[in-house]
């Protein structure tokens, strides 16, 4: 019996949209399954990966277990709590220590405000005042190899890899316990990638971070990853710790996303 702790699992989640035609008058003629009775834990302090092809409904259940778009059926439990049943006050609370970072760290940083200004924004609706703001964002800062000067910068003023290590910065500073990395090295070239993926290790490994990895780069998640779950058109199709999931597929999808990463 496995006596890790569960941090957050999804129990048998679907996500339906439905399919409409016509411009004037649309009618429904039938429902996308974009994810078709999921059920997946993740425990404390691991990576899990979660990996498919595009159009795969890796993305929709992130969303889902982050508690931004609600499941069709089926539950998402964060830490003992049903997040859709919780209360306004623990629903709030969940918020915070969720949080979710980008494959294109530039669009999601305001590009008419200084970076600093964006790190301090999740502190000032937590209530954080203005000197610990300022002095919790030097140290996020500093935290992902960045300049405490760098804060009063803009976006454009910054590489992919130094937004990135921006987007990760905000992300921490309400001190979360699950992030979902939504191809978060994708948009990077390798030298970067490799960089951010150390940063990420050792962050981890710090703050006992739990991670969703999202992710269809296989080279990445045999070097991040604790286990890997497989989705192919919806459903979770196969489950494992990573070796066994890499070296020794069992469903003829990951067998094609292994070859074509090969």
């Amino acid at each position: 019996m496995d006596e890790r702790k569960i941090l957050i699992e999804a129990r048998d989640v679907c996500q339906d949209f439905p399919i409409k035609e016509g411009l004037l008058f649309p009618r429904q003629v039938g429902m996308l399954h974009a994810v078709n009775k999921v059920s997946l834990s993740v425990y404390e302090g691991e990576t899990l990966a979660l990996v498919g092809q595009s159009g795969a409904g890796k993305t929709t259940l992130g969303m889902m277990m982050l508690g931004l778009i609600e499941p069709t059926s089926g539950e998402i439990v964060f830490d003992g709590q049903n997040i859709f049943n919780a209360t306004k006050e623990r629903r709030r609370k969940i918020i915070m220590e969720t949080q979710l970072i980008f494959q294109d760290p530039l669009a999601s940083l305001n590009p008419q405000i200084p970076v600093g200004k964006s790190i301090e924004l999740p502190l000032l609706n937590m209530g954080w005042e203005k000197p610990k703001r300022e002095e919790r964002v030097r140290e996020l800062l500093d935290m992902v190899s960045l300049n405490p000067s760098h804060a009063s910068r803009y976006p454009h003023q910054f590489s992919g890899g130094q937004a990135q290590r921006i987007a990760i910065a905000r992300a921490l500073a309400g001190s979360p316990k699950f992030i979902v990395l939504d191809e978060p090295v994708s948009a990077l070239d390798v030298t970067i990638q490799a960089q951010i993926i150390n940063l990420l290790k050792d962050l981890q490994a710090e703050l006992r971070l739990t991670y969703l990895f999202i992710t269809h780069n296989l080279a990445v998640v045999y070097y991040l990853s604790d286990r890997v779950a497989v989705m192919f058109q919806g459903r979770l199709v196969e489950i494992g710790d990573r070796d066994d999931v890499i070296l020794n597929p069992q469903h003829e999808h990951t067998t094609e996303l292994v070859a074509s990463s090969t």
